[in-house]
Formats: structure tokens, C-alpha cells, sequence
């Protein structure tokens, strides 16, 4: 049976470069939640996303992460994606002489290959990931093109979505997913996150921006300032944000 707890932070605390970034840290997310973390530049959100993913250029000195009631606090990055952690880039890498159908395809067959599933043929691959473009609107020559090159922001940020619908990531982590999108990109980005919400999964957004979280309205809303997560609401919360500014709220904490 599945647990409802996916992710739960407990006093986690992060340095690099013997700069203290997180200092405590606490978060709770449950399946089927799509949580926002709002904040200041340099608040730590990034680091925070970086950090559950496995980025080994932070080094975290005290706290535990657990994934699914494991802890994952030491694990490897791509373990951690094997095991259902996905983080969507604000500004993926473009990848010359590397097909975006091939690139898709290793990630899948790495995955089945850790769950000691069968891997699929190029061909069989392709009736699968064509079944994901059509629900996520993407044109089929995309496949064709190298990865993440001569991409606009939001079929950059679409490959994002795919990726992550493709894997069947259970926690999905969006780094300013929205950073670059004009209206309507930004309203098809949306739409497509909205899509991929079943009661296994769940979303962590990282955001600036009112627009994203008006869209998607997420269940939780959380601030973070100098590395902790200070305050935790509802839209409402982040509608005072884009009222009245950061300084207004931490006044009010």
C-alpha cells in the first residue's frame, strides 16, 4: 500500500562553497498536493529543489530527507530519479547531435532497467511516446530535433512536461518552470501540469510569479526567507505577495 507522505523534510540544513544556504528546513507534502514555495532571490528556494533532487554541489550538514518513508538524504541523483524524484530545469541544457526521441528513450529504458523491467525497442518506443506528445500538443518532428536546441521557452519547457509524464515521476519538482513563457505558453503549461495530477503523484512548484499560481492554484503556499520556510497558507497568501510584496508578509510573521 502507498503512503500518503510522499516527501518530508526534517531540519535540514545545506552549505556550499562554506556558505550556509538552508538553515532548518521543514516540509510535508502528501500525494495527490501540489505545494508552491515562494520567496526573495537568494531565499534558497532553488537550492532547496537542487538539494531534494541530489545535486552533489550541496553539502547537507544535518537533517534528513525521506522519499516515499526512505531516506534519501545520501542517495545518488540518478537513484533518486529511478525512484520517482523529477526536477524540471529553469533553463534546460541544449544538447547538440543528440535526438530528443533518443534522449527520451534512454531515460525510459535506464528506468525500466532499475525496476528490473523489460526495455523497449526503438520502435515500440515510438508508438509509446507518441501517445504522450498528442496528450501534451507537441508536434511529432519535435522528436526529431536535437535536444532542448533551437527551442522556443515553452517547447523547452513542454520537453520538461513530457519528461515527466513519460518517467511517471511520482514528485515533481518545477523550478521556475514558468520563467520565460509568454500568456499563452505559460496558460499550456499549465493546462499540461494540471493534466498530469492524479492522487499518486505530486508537484512541488518554485515561483515568482501570481499568474502561475492563479492557473494551477496549488493547495499549499509556502515562504521561504534566509533558507527556512517561514509562513504557510493558501492562494490567498501569495495574492497578499503580489499585493503588497515580501516585506509586507515577513512584517506579519
Amino acid at each position: 500500500m502507498k503512503t500518503k507522505e510522499i516527501l518530508k523534510i526534517q531540519d535540514l540544513h545545506v552549505s556550499t562553497n562554506d556558505k550556509d544556504i538552508l538553515k532548518g528546513l521543514n516540509l510535508s507534502i502528501n500525494r495527490g498536493e501540489i505545494h508552491a514555495i515562494m520567496g526573495k532571490n537568494g531565499s534558497g528556494k532553488s537550492t532547496l529543489a537542487k538539494v531534494i533532487s541530489g545535486h552533489p554541489s550541496y553539502q547537507i550538514n544535518k537533517g534528513d530527507i525521506f522519499f516515499k518513508d526512505t531516506n534519501i538524504t545520501h542517495e545518488e541523483p540518478e537513484n533518486r530519479s529511478h525512484k520517482g524524484i523529477f526536477l524540471a530545469f529553469q533553463y534546460p541544457v541544449e544538447v547538440h547531435g543528440v535526438s530528443n526521441i533518443d534522449f527520451l528513450r534512454l531515460a525510459y529504458n535506464c528506468k525500466q532497467k532499475y525496476l528490473n523491467n523489460k526495455e523497449i525497442d526503438p520502435l515500440s518506443f515510438f508508438e509509446l511516446i507518441n501517445n504522450h506528445i498528442k496528450n501534451i500538443d507537441i508536434d511529432p518532428s519535435f522528436l526529431n530535433r536535437y535536444l532542448n536546441e533551437g527551442f522556443s521557452g515553452g517547447e523547452k519547457k513542454k520537453n520538461e512536461i513530457l519528461q515527466m509524464s513519460l518517467l511517471k515521476s511520482e514528485l515533481c519538482i518545477l523550478d521556475e518552470i514558468d520563467s520565460g513563457l509568454d500568456v499563452d505558453a505559460l496558460k499550456n503549461i499549465s493546462k499540461n501540469i494540471k493534466n498530469f495530477m492524479d492522487k499518486n503523484n505530486s508537484i512541488l512548484l518554485i515561483t515568482h510569479y501570481q499568474k502561475l499560481i492563479d492557473y494551477i492554484k496549488p493547495d499549499y503556499i509556502h515562504i521561504m526567507d534566509q533558507g527556512e520556510i517561514v509562513k504557510t497558507g493558501t492562494a490567498e497568501l501569495a495574492q497578499n505577495i503580489d499585493k503588497y510584496g515580501y516585506d509586507h508578509i515577513s512584517s506579519k510573521m
